[in-house]
């Protein structure tokens, strides 16, 4: 048999580098090969090259217990514009806005102005012929994500609303088939929170932002946190991106939708995830009632941004990260970001 010849040598070497080269500048695998890399020496130094995993901008926040609040930045809070991240943006914190809804739902269960066991029809008869198993869904089922209603972010066309008015995106599910019997397991459905939202209201008989303002936001000292961009200066959120809208600033997108539209600063986000974990926000009783319904970290995604907030019990640290990228494999990315800032401050102790 022919031996290959030292140009042909040449040519495969070339050719498995290139091939390792795409698989790292293009593929998923160049942000999961962050897990493996040796840790820098601080969070500072963690941040700052985050924007080398393709994210355009990141706040990160840092609460540990016997230590001053640590604010990082990096990247851009506008690419067009060139302004730098600052860690005081505000920012479009999705789903993390969840935890506020479910917090209020809590004090008013506990204030006996709602019952865990009221069913969706018992709010909302006119839904018992337009949303399956509107009759037996609870609003337990509703917080815990176990009602089977389909998810109307998925429904393609969800992009043609512009009105920011909640019912216009519950009509897209009225009349499709559950996706599972009531209770009988756990899907993640932002649907059960607009609900949520609707259940707030007509129960206080005013927004129920108010009630969030009043009741958690004002004794918390939240100057920085909103029920949407609709109220805040535009400008205060970092420009928004993502690879696949490459002429798309998502800043202004997005009006008032429960449980996901809030607006606040990494500090704020904090210090409420700080309140919801060590027992502060609520009384005994409330705190029974958060337990048993929902969780007491989140993340968030909406087109051009990201969020992680969570509260890290054996380090005593509450860590909040913003990213003002999505799509692509930014939210890989973001979270091997997080991830890595996590063990930082673990091997610091």
């Amino acid at each position: 048999m022919k031996k290959p010849t030292a140009i042909i040598w040449v040519l495969r070497l070339g050719a498995a580098i290139l091939t390792i080269g795409s698989l790292y500048l293009f593929a998923p695998w160049r942000a999961a090969i962050g897990y493996l890399m040796p840790l820098p020496a601080t969070v500072e130094a963690q941040v700052d090259a985050a924007t080398d995993y393709g994210l355009d901008g990141i706040i990160v926040y840092v609460d540990r217990a016997g230590h001053a609040p640590e604010f990082y930045a990096a990247g851009w809070h506008d690419r067009d514009l060139r302004i730098p991240a600052n860690p005081h943006d505000l920012f479009k914190i999705a789903s993390i806005s969840k935890l506020y809804i479910a917090a209020a739902t809590a004090m008013l269960i506990a204030d006996g102005r709602l019952d865990l066991d009221d069913t969706v029809a018992d709010f909302f008869p006119d839904l018992a012929g337009q949303m399956a198993n509107a009759e037996r869904i609870t609003l337990r089922m509703l917080l815990q994500h176990r009602s089977g209603i389909p998810n109307w972010v998925e429904d393609p066309d969800r992009w043609a609303i512009t009105s920011g008015e909640v019912n216009d995106y519950l009509a897209l599910v009225f009349d499709d088939p559950a996706e599972f019997e009531p209770g009988t397991r756990y899907q993640y459905s932002n649907t059960n929170y607009l609900l949520i939202g609707n259940i707030l209201d007509q129960a206080l008989g005013y927004p129920h932002q108010q009630f969030i303002r009043a009741e958690i936001l004002d004794p918390l000292g939240l100057s920085n946190t909103f029920a949407s961009v609709d109220d805040v200066e535009i400008e205060r959120i970092p420009g928004g991106y993502d690879p696949g809208w490459p002429e798309e600033n998502f800043r202004p997108r997005v009006h008032h939708v429960p449980g996901g539209t809030m607006v606040a600063s990494a500090e704020d986000t904090g210090i409420f995830l700080r309140a919801l974990n060590d027992g502060t926000l609520f009384t005994d009783t409330e705190q029974a009632i958060y337990s048993s319904v929902y969780e007491y970290g989140h993340t968030g995604l909406l087109a051009g941004y990201s969020s992680i907030a969570r509260y890290h019990p054996d380090i005593d640290a509450v860590v909040v990260q913003f990213v003002n990228t999505s799509g692509g494999n930014s939210w890989t990315a973001t979270e091997v970001v997080y991830d890595r800032v996590v063990r930082i401050l673990r091997r610091e102790g």
